[in-house]
């Protein structure tokens, strides 16, 4: 049976996305769809048999009580699709759709389970994840273990991309949220899944970007966690 995977629509490198998933495409194995907050119905999400939530503009800071202002600010927020990819997620919940944050995608998922963003890293840990230019940073990670990222992966440390400049606020977690990795370098959260995770769908969310590192193919940190969540979608069907 062929999986319907719902996208969520970024303005910048939203191909990527596609692209990662090429090779199940191509297998007839999955079909994508395009979900953009001014045209997507609660129909298309009910098609859907689970979702990507991808990177993107910052959350407007409003929707944690952050400051108006702030290092690095977009010149605009995309509030209309804060708000339509906060549905998703909780449509996935409710209906217990696996989900794969991606980037701004676990900065979402926080937000809506009431936590709060670290709303710049500040220059020092910038040099360490946000973007320069076109290419992504890089740095190494540390896994806990009994984690779901950890059984994913096989892996206790690894080496991801990054292109952030926002992060988890530790001191106010969102609800039945668990940091499951960590940067080395500035011991930013890297990871989210639930802590209890009784009677709820495949939910996990990184702070990198599995569809675009170097040698995606090979890499525990991309390809494991995108065959684990087609393969969490499979079972929920």
């Amino acid at each position: 049976m062929k999986i319907r995977l719902g996208i969520s629509f970024s303005s910048t490198n939203f191909q990527n996305y596609l692209r990662w998933f090429d090779p199940e495409v191509a297998a007839g194995k999955l079909e994508l769809l395009e979900l953009k907050a001014d045209k997507s119905t609660e129909t298309d999400l009910a098609s859907c048999d689970g979702f990507v939530l991808t990177g993107g503009c910052d959350i407007n800071s409003s929707l944690y009580q952050g400051e108006v202002d702030y290092p690095h600010k977009p010149q605009e927020f995309e509030t209309e699709r804060d708000h339509f990819e906060a549905s998703i997620y909780l449509f996935a919940k409710k209906y217990k759709k696996p989900l794969l944050g991606i980037c701004r995608g676990m900065q979402l998922v926080q937000v809506v389970e009431g936590g709060k963003l670290i709303q710049d890293l500040g220059d020092e840990a910038n040099l360490i994840h946000k973007k320069a230019g076109n290419e992504d940073k890089k740095h190494h990670i540390r896994v806990e273990k009994a984690s779901l990222l950890a059984s994913i992966t096989q892996q206790q440390e690894g080496l991801v991309n990054s292109a952030h400049h926002q992060a988890i606020d530790t001191s106010q977690l969102g609800k039945n949220l668990l940091i499951s990795a960590w940067s080395e370098d500035t011991q930013s959260p890297e990871a989210l899944e639930y802590q209890n995770k009784q009677d709820l769908a495949f939910m996990i969310c990184v702070q990198w970007h599995p569809e675009r590192m170097e040698e995606k193919e090979k890499s525990p940190f991309s390809e494991n966690i995108k065959q684990s969540f087609l393969s969490a979608i499979s079972h929920s069907n």
